[in-house]
């Protein structure tokens, strides 16, 4: 079960659940990787609906590390995610959105 507060998300891959969630080193891994100058930059590229398919790699991935787990954006390319391409997408947007809230 993920803890919303402390910013996880599961994802289900190759039948495995992932508890993601995306750190401070993530997020700078993700700035770089994804060429954005600021986190803002990042969130808006997902508010707008701007982003591609492997900025949804690159953010599954970052999140997969912050929760412990290595896995590179090719080998999750090739992965069996539960829900498909859109449950993959929406797991990326909560992730990012999960990063910067504030529990009560």
């Amino acid at each position: 079960m993920e803890n919303r507060w402390r910013g996880e998300v599961v994802l289900v891959v190759d039948d495995q659940h992932h508890r993601m969630k995306l750190t401070l080193g993530a997020l700078a891994e993700l700035e770089e990787e994804l060429a954005e100058p600021s986190l803002m930059a990042l969130v808006q590229r997902f508010e707008t609906g701007g982003f591609s398919t492997r900025d949804v790699l690159a953010l599954l991935c970052a999140g997969m590390r912050g929760g412990g787990v290595q896995m590179d954006p090719d080998t999750l390319a090739q992965a069996e995610i539960e829900g498909g391409p859109m449950r993959a997408a929406q797991a990326a947007a909560e992730l990012l959105a999960r990063a910067f809230v504030v529990a009560p």
